[in-house]
């Protein structure tokens, strides 16, 4: 695919709506030129207009290879696994939205050294805007627990700087399903461009996901403007079946999805993949009990990392999963999009 470049991935993805907005095409390319401008519903990524293939004559194709929307969209429900369980952080995790169990994980694996940076996605408490980070610290981690997942952000357009600026070599990523695909297609690669970014991802954690909501439309739009709610007030949000708002002062909101539909972004209306199946580990809460959190373990490298978790008593396991509940929710998503994945979304 060298001969491919940001151009055909323009005409084909971005231009049509199908852009998940991972943040992939971004990290990878050599020259910088891509980006996200600032703004309501962005749907996908600018070019500054220099790119070494087009304009040097360079082959490249990185951006096109890692795009999750190219090629055939995974569409099982729970997928191959190794283990389902429940489980939990063995240690108080102070804003976490389940059990906590994969801050569990990854700060084990910090303190083990089996990892030295973490690639994730925190917010700005006061206005509750999200980003992506490399966080390097377990404190830092514990810290910045708690799912800002539901709200869109690029998270792997922080990739670049963790591989090639920092030069880490034990990352461990997480994400929902469109960046745990292109993190599989970054492994299965043959460009050399590509190839320090595949060598130098050693855990892959993915979230359950149903679909993102772009953070202006909701937070500023929806929110602010419409139920006059003061993003600098709100204390955890979390969507359920429904997004509930907790404030500073102990009030509570919520809205229904049917009301959120606008601040969906258009790209997830292709995706048919609920727990990201190219994972080392997924996680979500849908199947287990209260605070607790659902672990697909996909690999032996997912296993061993649980595993080293629970020997040094940084994670318990709570028991078993509903898996039907899990096949519910992942068959309606697919029932729901796999009629989307040849249509042009606008």
């Amino acid at each position: 695919m060298a001969e491919k470049s940001y151009l055909d991935l323009k005409s084909e993805v971005w231009d049509p709506g199908r852009c998940s907005g991972c943040g992939a095409c971004i990290a990878v390319c050599p020259a910088d030129a891509l980006f996200f401008e600032e703004g309501e519903m962005v749907t996908s990524p600018k070019s500054n207009g220099y790119c070494k293939q087009v304009t040097d004559g360079v082959l490249c194709g990185a951006c096109y290879e890692v795009c999750p929307r190219e090629g055939d969209q995974p569409s099982d429900t729970l997928g191959e696994y190794l283990n389902l369980i429940a489980a939990k952080a063995a240690f108080d995790v102070p804003r976490r939205q389940t059990g906590g169990a994969v801050t569990a994980i990854l700060t084990n694996a910090l303190d083990e050294g089996l990892i030295d940076a973490v690639v994730t996605v925190t917010e700005d408490r006061w206005t509750q805007k999200p980003r992506s980070v490399v966080i390097t610290k377990s404190e830092v981690l514990i810290h910045e627990a708690g799912s800002r997942y539901s709200w869109w952000v690029p998270l792997l357009s922080s990739l670049k700087n963790a591989v090639i600026d920092k030069k880490y070599r034990r990352i461990a990523i997480v994400g929902v399903p469109c960046v745990v695909q292109a993190i599989a297609r970054m492994r299965a690669s043959n460009n050399d461009l590509i190839k320090p970014y595949a060598t130098s991802i050693r855990l892959i954690i993915g979230l359950f996901c149903t679909e993102t909501f772009d953070y202006a439309s909701l937070v500023l739009g929806k929110l602010k403007s419409e139920k006059k709610i003061d993003p600098t007030q709100i204390k955890k949000m979390d969507v359920r079946g429904k997004l509930e708002i907790l404030m500073q002062n102990g009030e509570k909101a919520s809205l229904s999805l049917k009301e959120l539909e606008s601040c969906v972004r258009k790209g997830c209306h292709l995706c048919t993949d609920l727990t990201s199946l190219l994972s080392d580990i997924s996680a979500g809460s849908v199947g287990s009990p209260a605070g607790s959190t659902t672990l697909i373990i996909r690999t032996s490298t997912g296993s061993s990392f649980v595993d080293n978790a629970v020997q040094n008593n940084k994670l318990i396991i709570t028991g078993g999963v509903d898996k039907g509940e899990i096949e519910k929710l992942a068959r309606t998503k697919i029932e729901k999009n796999s009629k989307n994945q040849y249509k042009v979304i606008r």
